[in-house]
Formats: C-alpha cells, structure tokens, sequence
C-alpha cells in the first residue's frame, strides 16, 4: 500500500506546483532578439505511459503558437484530486487541467472551479463531435458546455497473457502461439501450468498496488463477467447496480466470488511475493522481463512495452466462468477529458491547447501511437492498426456500451453530490488481500451500506431527485441502453 501523506505535504505540494505555474505564467515577456511576447499556460494531467502523447502534442501545438508555452506537470494518479482540490483552495490551480474524477463533475462546476467554454465551443465546433457527445448532466450543465468526450467507449481493463511465459509452461495452439484463457477454469489452469513448469521461479499472476488501486482492477475485470443469480456485478468497483439503483458489494454473490477466487490463487502462491509494495511502472517493467505471466490493467500499458521492443504478448478482456460475460463496460454518452479553470487569466491560450487536444489529427495520432480509442470512428479505423496487441484491444471496442444515465432521465440528479466513504473498495481490498479483515462477505455489506446510505443522504439534500431516477429496471445488460429525458 502507498505510504501515507499528510495534509500539510499536500498542501505544500499543490501550493508549490500551482504557485510556480502561476509564477510562470504571469512572466511573459520579450526573448533578446525582442519577438512577441510569450505566455506560458499551466496544465495538469496524471498521464504517466502516456506522457509521450502529451509530450508531442505540446511541442506541435508550440510550433503552430509560438506566441505561447504550455508548461506540464504529471501528477501521481491517486493523488491528482486531492492536489486539484488543494490548489482551487489555494487560489493556484492550472491554466487547463484533466477533469479530476471525484468530486462529481457536476460538483466541480457547482464549486465555479471550471469554465464554461461556449464562447468558443459553438455549434459549429461541437459538430465535428459524434452525435449525443454534449449532454446534460454528463458535460454539459446548466446548458453550459465544461468539457468533452475524447475518446471512445472501450473496455477499460484486459488481462494481459506473457507469450514466452505461456509457451515455457506448455500454453501453446496446435500452431505454436500462446493458448489464451477464456474463463475462469481456464485463468486458472494456465496458472497452474506456470507454476508447475517454471518450479515456482516465475509467479502466475502479477499486479503494482503500491498506489492502493490496482487490486482492484481484478475483481472489476472478473466480476463483471461473472454469471451467479442475478446476473453479473455491472457496477464494477466504482458504480451502482442501475437495475436497483443501488451498490451491490454485499448483497450481490458475485463480488464474493472472485474475492474468493483472489484469494484462492493467493494461498496457492501464485501471485508475485511483492505485487502490494511495488508500483504499476515497477509490475509492467516485471512483466515485461516475464516475472510473471499474467498481469491486469489497461491500453495505457501498450506504448511503454513498444518503446521497450516488448511486443510478446496478447490480451483478452472480461474473462468469466463460462467464456460468455454477462455485463459489459458501461460509459455515458458525451464524456470528459480536460477543461479550461474559472481562475485562468489566458483563457483564450488555455482554449487553443484545450482545441488542440480536441482536434482528429491529435486523436488520430493518439490512435497510432496505440494509446486508445479516438472518439472520431475514422481515426479507428481497423486496417490502419498494424501493431497486433493494439489490434487485439480494438477488436474488443464492442465489449463497452452506453449504460442507463440518470442525469439524462432527471438532469436534477447533477446537484446529487455524493460524500466519499472511507474504507473504499481499495481499501477494503488490501485489507482482505493482506489478511488484516478476516471476514470479507462482512466487509463488503458494511462498505455497500454505507455507500448506499451516502446516497440517501446525498438525495435528500438535492431539491427534485427521488431514488426512483436511479433505477432502470428494463436494462439489458449485454445492449447499449439509451436513456429518455424524463422516462
């Protein structure tokens, strides 16, 4: 687990990363051969094996506005929000940042931490976008454009299968290539072959928790899947159970089963001895150099293993106990990215960076340099994906679907702010993962309880919203579902 960190070092930290910022940009001046004057914009994001993107975009957009310097800062991913929130109170925040994910959006903009862009975001400009890509209550509030959707709905975590692992513990096609799992059965079965054949050298399954978040990127990949009465847990670790309009850790069967099964391949060993004390940089380099040969996480991992020339491997998503998942990956139509700051004093050069990254050649590059999806279908364009990992990915773009959106139904729902519980998901993880909760079906129902009574509580406070408007009792789980104002 990450060590912990004080309020104070945070608030030292923000203050100082968003003080030097604000330094910055306010000394524009002339270079010695008396150009025009420059303006240096601050910009946050928590974009670590995508920086590379980033960082390109940076020096083209440079090229095309030399007037004006984007200056960057990469935050630590479980970090960023409390740094965000610090620095608004502060009075520092950056220029244009990526859109924290918690408080709710809608909370962000309620707080006037970010501005509206529609000076700028016209018809005309939102119409390069999909159709249904601004939307009430998901980007755009009050009607009021914050943010936009940049890339597509795809599924947000694979299990990655080490080709040279697989081949050495006898995981081979009659064709020689790496035998890739399908279920449950067959997850495990392979990690029990690596085991065996390696002589416990190499560790079946692999993970970096030193953030606390990756844990519980498993259960999210394997429980949605999952197929006990009722279905598949299609909240996932981080949303409710739209049929009921309620969170599930407890009460759904499904979310004690992979716990179990977690478990299960942790007494056996089978997971690498470090996997909570090392970083996700650190398990990626491991499962790289074959440490391991299973390991969980996203897109994102693609680019760093091509830097390295690492291309030995195949991914597959949502895994399940009979090799037919039983929910999908949900998401919004419309959706968020980054956006301009309320506090910004060059809006105009915070807006042509925020165009920028909104442009189809920045998304087609993202594209190319096998990062994600584009939210511009040309951009993703099946033949033009040489690189057989990122095809693989972009083969799996229909295991995401629009899901039920209650903002949408009841744009009211926008003002429900719900209060974060501690212990979350990820703590409740670690402490099952570690030994220190003994009782897991015990601390699932505490955590579901208490999520579930933040947002009774948020409910009442928000003028108009009933728990009616979080239920969609007709959702088809496997069908994208599209959601009536007002229905």
């Amino acid at each position: 687990m990450s060590s912990p960190i004080s309020r104070r070092s945070l608030l030292r930290g923000a203050a100082a990363l968003a003080g030097a910022g604000a330094l910055a940009g306010c000394s524009s001046g002339n270079d010695a051969e008396g150009s025009k004057a420059k303006t240096t914009i601050t910009y946050w994001d928590w974009y670590a094996s995508q920086a590379g993107w980033v960082d390109n975009e940076i020096k083209l957009f440079q090229q095309a506005h030399p007037d004006v310097i984007v200056k960057k800062t990469t935050q630590v991913s479980d970090k960023y929000a409390d740094l965000v929130s610090l620095a608004y109170r502060s009075n520092n925040p950056p220029d244009i940042l990526m859109v924290p994910k918690s408080p709710q959006l809608s909370q962000q903009v309620s707080q006037d931490w970010l501005l509206p862009v529609d000076k700028w975001a016209t018809k005309s400009w939102q119409s390069r976008f999909p159709s249904n890509s601004f939307v009430e209550g998901v980007d755009v509030f009050g009607g009021k454009v914050y943010t936009a959707p940049f890339a597509a709905l795809a599924p947000s975590l694979q299990l990655y299968v080490h080709h040279g692992v697989f081949k050495d513990a006898g995981l081979t096609n009659e064709d020689g290539s790496a035998k890739l799992p399908k279920t449950w059965d067959d997850v495990t079965a392979a990690a029990e072959a690596i085991a065996s054949k390696s002589g416990g050298k190499v560790a079946p399954f692999g993970f970096g928790n030193s953030t606390n978040t990756t844990l519980a990127w498993w259960l999210d990949l394997f429980v949605r899947g999952a197929g006990s009465p009722g279905g598949a847990a299609v909240g996932g670790i981080d949303g409710m159970d739209y049929r009921t309009g309620q969170w599930t850790f407890g009460s759904d069967r499904n979310y004690l089963d992979v716990v179990n099964l977690l478990l299960e391949w942790k007494n056996k060993n089978w997971f690498y001895p470090n996997s909570m004390s090392i970083s996700d940089e650190q398990a990626r380099a491991f499962f790289e150099r074959g440490r391991f040969g299973m390991t969980v996480g996203g897109v994102w991992n693609q680019p760093e293993w091509s830097q390295h020339k690492f291309t030995d491997y195949s991914l597959v998503t949502l895994p399940s106990p009979a090799g037919d998942p039983k929910a999908l990956f949900y998401g919004p139509p419309g959706g968020r990215f980054v956006a301009v700051s309320s506090k910004s004093t060059h809006t105009d050069e915070a807006w042509a960076w925020f165009d920028w990254l909104y442009s189809a050649d920045a998304g087609k590059r993202w594209v190319e340099q096998g990062q994600g999806l584009s939210v511009y279908a040309k951009n993703n364009d099946p033949k033009g994906v040489s690189f057989a990992p990122f095809a693989q990915y972009v083969a799996m773009s229909g295991t995401a679907v629009v899901g039920p959106q209650p903002a949408i139904r009841n744009p009211k729902v926008s003002a429900v702010q719900l209060a974060a519980v501690k212990p979350d998901i990820n703590d409740v993880l670690a402490g099952i993962y570690t030994g220190q909760i003994k009782d897991p079906q015990g601390a699932l129902t505490e955590l579901e309880g208490k999520t579930n009574q933040a947002l009774a509580d948020a409910i009442k406070k928000a003028p108009g919203v009933s728990a009616k408007d979080f239920t969609f009792a007709d959702w088809e789980l496997t069908k994208p579902y599209t959601t009536k104002p007002g229905a």
